[in-house]
């Protein structure tokens, strides 16, 4: 009789205490929801009036981002250290932009040195759904970028960035 009551008192205490970690899991939300946001791709969130997209970083730890540009589809490089927007010669061609030798006249130092850039403005460039028109760019020569900078031209006209948990954030 006594084993009797010693395992009824443990089964009571076992059950309260399953009870009281069964209120706490429904009252915090799961850590898995935290996880899947991170690794979703850049999207749109709507709040008060406003626009913003989050960007998770890439393998190589950089921020990758589809952007329409007058009406093209152009892959870059976020850069928070790139005064402007930089495209690729290449890459201007496609939009239409062709400077003349005699129109590279801004000096510009990148990763790979020094280089001559022509000043050109683009009429709109969108960034999952962001949308900022008149934007200062460069072109620089195919050799001196192996990727198109989303520079400060484009960022300093949205409402905010922020880099916050592995993840860029970007608000217009």
């Amino acid at each position: 009789m006594r084993y009797f009551v010693i395992f009824a008192a443990l089964a009571l205490a076992v059950a309260g205490l399953l009870t009281r970690i069964a209120d706490r899991a429904v009252r915090t939300p799961a850590p898995q929801t935290a996880a899947v946001a991170v690794v979703e791709p850049a999207r749109t969130t709507p709040s008060a009036g406003s626009r913003s997209i989050t960007i998770p970083r890439d393998a190589r730890g950089h921020f990758q981002v589809d952007a329409r540009v007058d009406g093209r589809r152009l892959g870059f490089m976020v850069d928070t250290g790139a005064s402007t927007i930089a495209l690729t010669a290449s890459n201007a061609k496609r939009l239409g932009i062709h400077p003349s030798p005699g129109d590279f006249s801004v000096n510009v130092r990148t990763a790979n040195g020094t280089v001559r850039a022509a000043p050109a403005t683009l009429n709109m460039v969108e960034v999952g759904g962001l949308v900022v028109r008149d934007v200062r760019a460069l072109v620089v020569p195919d050799n001196a970028l192996s990727d198109n900078l989303l520079g400060m031209s484009f960022l300093a006209k949205l409402r905010r960035f922020e880099y916050a948990n592995g993840k860029l954030v970007l608000e217009q």
